[in-house]
């Protein structure tokens, strides 16, 4: 699919996965806004690319509701919209309501604040496109944070039925779901650095070549790690078997001195 001068907006574009997806998109010759909560990553971000930035929360009601105006004010419309930003709080059952709260207003309520404000233009043009960087946690599961895991989950599922929605209405929307990236989530993982590593751990870049083939024929599901449609099949139609090998990934994390 050509982007040139399509209007689009990426959140949580400062850093990694999202400043690539910026960086890619740009260099096609989108007009892309780069968002984020770090000014100064994103006010870099946008000059590096020859993007705009717009400065803030992408989760919360009213913080969507002004990025979205931004980014209309700047280019005119929007075209598609890069539901990026994400983040990985709480560990266990031990995890609280604060960091609950926070991984589902962050990883699936931005998304469908933002899907309120975009989809009803979309439809009465007839065209536009809904990119969600999930997870292969959202496909999967991801041992030692349940809140991760399910939020993506969410996010994957609220994609799905957005597609199935309004596919026939000119609506693409696009999962993006990578296992392990270099980026400061991964950094930050401490012991489960190797686990997320598994099937090796990609650069952003990477992510986002991904991302580019994709766009050419509008499939929903984007698999970086092209490994993780052979876990998705088997934890389908062999769900039991697959527990058990992801229990024994949790006893082997348990050895390392590692508990939920």
């Amino acid at each position: 699919m050509p982007v040139v001068g399509q209007r689009v907006v990426v959140t949580g574009a400062g850093h990694g996965i999202g400043r690539a997806l910026a960086t890619r998109l740009a260099a096609e010759g989108a007009q892309v806004v780069v968002n984020d909560l770090d000014a100064a990553a994103a006010t870099r971000v946008a000059d590096d690319i020859g993007g705009h930035a717009v400065i803030g929360d992408a989760a919360s009601e009213a913080g969507v509701t002004a990025l979205v105006d931004a980014a209309r004010h700047h280019l005119g419309g929007i075209d598609i919209w890069f539901a990026n930003a994400g983040i990985d709080r709480g560990e266990g059952l031990q995890a609280s309501e604060a960091d609950w709260a926070a991984a589902l207003d962050v990883n699936v309520l931005a998304h469908v604040r933002a899907a309120r404000l975009l989809v009803p233009e979309w439809l009465e043009r007839g065209a536009g496109r809904f990119v969600v960087t999930a997870s292969a946690a959202g496909l999967l599961t991801m041992l030692g944070s349940p809140t991760y895991s399910v939020s993506k989950h969410a996010a994957v599922a609220f994609a799905e039925w957005l597609s199935a929605t309004y596919r026939h209405r000119g609506v693409v929307v696009q999962a993006i779901c990578p296992q392990g990236v270099r980026t400061r989530m991964l950094d930050n993982a401490g012991p489960l650095q190797e686990l997320l590593s598994h099937d090796t751990a990609i650069a952003p870049e990477e992510v986002a070549e991904a991302m580019w083939q994709a766009l050419a024929d509008d499939r929903f599901l984007v698999l970086p790690h092209p490994e993780v449609a052979g876990y998705y099949a088997n934890r389908a139609v062999q769900t039991d078997r697959w527990l058990a090998g992801m229990n024994k990934l949790q006893r082997r994390l348990e050895a390392k001195g590692i508990t939920a």
